[in-house]
Order: C-alpha cells, then sequence, then structure tokens
C-alpha cells in the first residue's frame, strides 16, 4: 500500500508504516525545513529509500487556498497514479497545541487548530482509499473541541468515509511513556466494500484496534510504581518488585544503549550552574517545568517546549536526545544529524508518535484490510 504522509515531522508514524513491511511511504510533507532535514537524515542513516514523489517541505494550506492550484492538481494526478496502482491512504497528524489543555487551548480558531480542519478538506478533495487522522485527547475529551471533532467526521462521512476511532495510551503498546492520543481511520465507502469491510451507518465495523496492544492501561496504571526516591548522582538501583520493567525509562535506555548512541552528547547545558539539577528527588515529577524522571518508572508524556525539563534520573543534567528517542520507542539505529539546534532536535521528538504506537496501529489497519479480504 501506498501512503501520503502530512505533518511528517521527523517521520515517526511514517516509520511505524514503514517498517511494518506491507507500506511504502510515497509522498512527504512537512512545513519545517529543519524537521525535514532530520526525517531525511534519519532514514539515509537507517538505509530507507527517499519517496517516489519525493519530500514538500511547504505549507499544506497551499494546496487548496485556491493560489497555488498547480499543486493541488500535481498532488491530485500522484494520488490517482498510486490509487490505479495499490491501496492508497493519507496518515497525518495536525500540530495540536491548540486542542490541549497544556498548550494554547484555542481551539479550531487557533493558527494550529485551522490545520486540522485543511487535512481534513485536503483528504476530501483527493479522495485517498483510506486515511488516518491523528490528534491529542483534548479534541475528543474537551467539550468545545469535540464538536469541531464531531464536524470534521460529518465532513468525511459527506464525502463517503465510513470511519473508526479510538483514545490510545502509548503504554499500551509498550513505551515507557504515558501519552494519549486519538487516532481517527476512514475507508472510502466503495473501497469498503471491494475489500467486504463491514460498514453500519457511516461506521466501521470490527476494526482490531485491541490486536496489538501488549498491555491493558488500567491494569499499568494501578501497578505500585516506585514514587520519588533521594538524588543519587550515578547509584545503581535494584529493580523494584512487581512492576513491569519493559515499561520503565531504564530498560528503553539499556536496549537501545544510549550511553553509546551517536545522540547521546546532545542535551542543553544549564547556564547558571547544576545546583538545581543536584537537589530534586528521582521521581518528581509533580511541577510542569524541571520533571526529574525515575529510572524504574515509564516517562511523563515527551514534551520538551514550553520550559517543559526532563532531568536525567541519576545525573545532573537534561535527558539527552538519544534518551528522548528511546523514550518515544524508537528503534536504537533512528539517529539524527548533528547540525540542526538543540532546540529543534527536541521539538520533533516531542511532537512525534511514539514509534511503538504507530507500528501497532499500521499493523491493525494491514490486518484488517486482509482479514476481509480473505473472508
Amino acid at each position: 500500500m501506498n501512503i501520503f504522509s502530512f505533518f511528517a515531522g521527523a517521520g515517526f508514524l511514517d516509520l511505524g508504516f514503514e517498517l511494518q513491511g506491507h507500506y511504502n511511504i510515497v509522498f512527504v510533507n512537512e512545513f519545517h525545513e529543519a524537521f525535514n532535514h532530520i526525517y531525511r537524515y534519519a532514514r539515509q542513516y537507517m538505509g530507507i529509500a527517499a519517496p517516489r514523489y519525493g519530500h514538500h517541505v511547504e505549507d499544506i494550506t497551499e494546496y487548496i487556498d485556491g493560489q497555488h492550484s498547480d499543486r493541488l492538481q500535481r498532488l491530485l494526478e500522484w494520488v490517482e497514479e498510486s490509487k490505479a496502482e495499490d491501496l492508497t491512504g493519507f496518515i497525518g497528524g495536525p500540530p495540536c497545541p491548540d486542542f490541549s489543555v497544556a498548550g494554547k487551548n484555542r481551539g479550531r480558531d487557533g493558527e494550529n487548530g485551522k490545520l486540522s480542519g485543511t487535512y481534513a478538506q485536503l483528504i476530501c478533495t483527493a479522495l485517498p482509499d483510506f486515511f488516518l487522522f491523528e490528534n491529542v485527547k483534548g479534541l475528543y475529551r474537551t467539550a468545545r473541541h469535540r464538536a469541531f471533532f464531531e464536524e470534521l467526521k460529518l465532513k468525511f462521512r459527506k464525502s463517503g468515509y465510513s470511519l473508526t476511532e479510538q483514545l490510545v495510551n502509548s503504554l499500551e503498546f509498550g513505551a515507557p511513556q504515558d501519552r494519549d492520543r486519538i487516532i481517527l481511520i476512514g475507508f472510502r465507502q466503495d473501497i469498503a466494500e471491494r475489500l467486504n469491510i463491514n460498514t453500519e451507518n457511516g461506521s466501521l465495523i470490527g476494526f482490531p484496534w485491541d490486536k496489538y496492544k501488549i498491555y491493558k492501561l488500567d491494569e499499568i496504571k494501578g501497578i505500585k510504581w516506585p514514587d520519588k526516591s533521594p538524588y543519587n548522582e550515578g547509584v545503581e538501583t535494584d529493580i523494584p518488585k512487581g512492576i513491569v520493567e519493559d515499561l520503565t525509562v531504564e530498560h528503553w535506555w539499556r536496549i537501545n544503549d544510549v550511553a553509546h548512541h551517536p545522540n547521546e552528547d546532545m542535551f542543553f547545558k544549564p547556564r547558571a550552574g547544576i545546583v538545581r539539577f543536584k537537589t530534586k528527588d528521582e521521581g518528581d515529577v509533580e511541577k510542569k517545568c524541571y520533571k526529574r524522571l525515575h529510572r524504574w518508572r515509564y516517562s511523563p508524556t515527551a514534551a520538551y517546549g514550553n520550559n517543559e525539563v526532563h532531568i536525567h534520573p541519576y545525573l545532573p543534567r537534561r535527558i539527552s536526545v538519544a534518551e528522548a528517542l528511546a523514550i518515544q520507542s524508537l528503534p536504537a539505529n533512528f539517529v539524527l544529524p548533528h547540525d540542526v539546534t538543540l532546540t529543534d532536535a527536541f521539538k520533533t521528538v516531542g511532537n512525534g508518535v511514539p514509534f511503538v504506537l504507530a507500528k501497532g496501529v499500521a499493523n491493525e489497519i494491514f490486518d484488517y484490510i486482509n482479514h476481509n479480504i480473505r473472508k
């Protein structure tokens, strides 16, 4: 299957589809040039081929604003060419701070909030065979944002799509991070019929949302995880009994060998000394700024902007890019170039979809299609 990716960032969502084995990323769109540079470098490092229709560092609104009709026409031609060859999908997660309670919370009228509507309009114009729309839980749970989400769904259904949605958490798929995301998936009705997919009143029936989940969220949250521990610089500690080691920060840092990762030396150095890094307890994540992670617990949401600082559990510094990538469950051979700013590096890492979550959803889509074809 062919995938057109929008708001690609460093490409964590794309990588989940690429490494699943049954998708080709054929088109990549990203507004920020630095993020796209990271995307290209990481793929080259991993030996992944460049997209057939190229990288497009441009504003997605230019495809539908009427002033760049040549860009829209070119995109539509590529989509039609791709659909004639194989099933073709759009995937993307529009920037989400306008729907986040911890962010700007401006909703549909914010500059980023408007991009969700733009992405929906582009889907309804290009009419891919299927699509994935990803965003923060605020779009799904906050009443005034939910109304906008329902409007988007109505727009998709009027354009002939049947839908399914779920609020998922990266912990369920095995990432060491408490991160909620709403995932909306749509298939065009004619494609659903061709693939023997059952639909009812604009909804997809039987989508296997739980098939690739490893853990149940309520059970994970019910575990007695370690709370705060006194900061002990460089001191090893034993793993507590009764926890799930695979969901801990320390486990992922070890399997990714972050101390020897090419990005291990990329972290912010404090301007005013390191006193603050030596006085905070391990596991003290109560405040938005200066959260010291606990090695034997999962991380809060990987958000490294807006003065949110995550501190190493047992060293007097902020976490490195290598450590942040592991928290996002990226493979150990996913590497960022050293010629990007630390701000761009941490921003794109924090913006990304955890890799194991992306791969799980990609697997679910593939199995859903093929299970129904085999009926």
